[in-house]
């Protein structure tokens, strides 16, 4: 049986790498681990060996310890790998196929599944609808920031690549399908983007950055990224997006400025609970900014596609309220203003095999949109540390060096 090795939380601000046992096909008691799916079989899952994993802004508020994640938490949902073994109810995937793997784990069967809401499955956390490898409150499915991992539901939920070598060759696009790149299309979609939108963009880390990719996809003719960071804008602009550094102007002035109006026709949300303050406040966190604003500078009648994650326990929150998710909405304005609010986990899969032929057909270079830096496993806490101080880079875990980094 092979070795397997992976990153796990061990408490505020670190992460290290643990030895851990080779998957099987039954969930264990671990740490996160619902009671009630201890010893749950999974003979329609698959075991993975994974290609490449990717650190996430959702990691990083479990690392932060903004959440309620235990030590010794495996971490990591953003998933690619080749199948190795195959449980024995699995019909459609076969040894050696390379798939990516949504975030979302999903039964399939469940009503919100068959709608195509796989971010909502009603059958795979017992503490709540929805699912995620690796993440707290989510079912305690171990993540995939490891050598191999495990995949329930493998018929249903893995998307598989037609051309192996054709998918190698473009693998750090074709890892984004697991989360970033459908999380910021999805943004888009549910804010209502299309040919000649003008977008605001809270957020220029990675799926910030995706989102701002995906606008350009649906062809939107103005996509402007605020945030704080300067290195981040600048990647933000390296791919045709006008910018707004939140901490030196108003973003209504800087929109007013390159479109002759103050307000967009739709606006996106890729920051979430931990959003500080504009201006002379950007020091301080101010959990409702990105909404308050979005719903300042989005047009009425407009939408807010809200793929920035929100949490029912925060804390390191900074006051009493944030720290069970409650925050100051000026929803009054939204409601003036007829805004459609659009929340909760995208739904990967009503996207992914779409992205995957875009990326595929040289459609969109997502991989270059987001600066996918590749390294090996044992560098994952360095890559942790350097995201958290604000690296303008997607990093890219590489478990077993196929990715030039061995």
């Amino acid at each position: 049986m092979a070795e397997n090795r992976g990153v796990a939380y061990a408490g505020p601000g670190r992460v290290e790498l643990v030895d851990m046992d080779y998957p099987e096909f039954a969930l264990k008691d671990g740490p996160g681990v619902n009671p009630a799916n201890v010893g749950r079989q999974v003979h329609h899952g698959v075991i993975l060996k994974v290609v490449a994993t990717n650190i996430c802004g959702s990691d990083q508020h479990m690392v932060r310890g903004r959440t309620t994640a235990p030590e010794g938490l495996v971490l990591g949902h953003e998933i690619t790998g080749e199948v190795v073994e195959k449980g024995r109810d699995v019909e459609f995937l076969d040894v050696g196929d390379l798939v990516s793997v949504p975030f979302n784990i999903a039964c399939g069967r469940c009503r919100n599944c068959t709608a195509r809401r796989t971010g909502i499955c009603l059958n795979v956390n017992p503490d709540r609808p929805g699912s995620a490898y690796g993440y707290v409150d989510m079912g305690g499915w171990v993540g995939g920031q490891a050598r191999y991992a495990l995949v329930p539901y493998a018929d249903f939920n893995a998307l598989r690549f037609p051309d192996k070598q054709q998918a190698m060759d473009k693998i750090l696009d074709l890892t984004m399908l697991s989360d970033i790149f459908p999380t910021g299309f999805h943004g888009c979609v549910t804010a209502g983007v299309g040919v000649g939108s003008t977008v605001y963009i809270a957020g220029a880390g990675p799926v910030g950055l995706a989102a701002a990719a995906s606008a350009l996809l649906l062809g939107a003719a103005v996509v402007i990224v605020a945030d704080l960071n300067t290195q981040r804008l600048e990647q933000a602009r390296a791919i045709g997006c006008e910018t707004v550094d939140v901490s030196r102007q108003d973003p209504r002035d800087r929109i007013e400025e390159l479109l002759g109006v103050p307000e967009v026709d739709a606006g996106v949300d890729a920051v979430g609970f931990e959003a500080r303050g504009h201006g002379a406040d950007a020091a301080r966190e101010y959990p409702a900014t990105v909404l308050n604003t979005l719903m300042d500078v989005t047009g009425a009648g407009g939408a807010l596609g809200i793929p920035g994650l929100y949490v029912t326990g925060d804390p390191g929150a900074p006051d009493e309220a944030a720290k069970e998710g409650s925050l100051s909405l000026r929803f009054g304005l939204g409601w003036a203003k007829s805004h459609a609010f659009f929340t909760g986990q995208c739904p990967v899969m009503k996207y992914h095999r779409q992205l995957m032929r875009a990326i595929l057909h040289d459609r969109v270079e997502i991989a270059k949109a987001v600066n996918a830096t590749p390294i090996g496993l044992e560098e994952a806490p360095r890559g942790y540390q350097e995201f958290d101080q604000g690296a303008a880079r997607k990093y890219v875990i590489d478990p077993h060096g196929l990715l030039g980094t061995g």
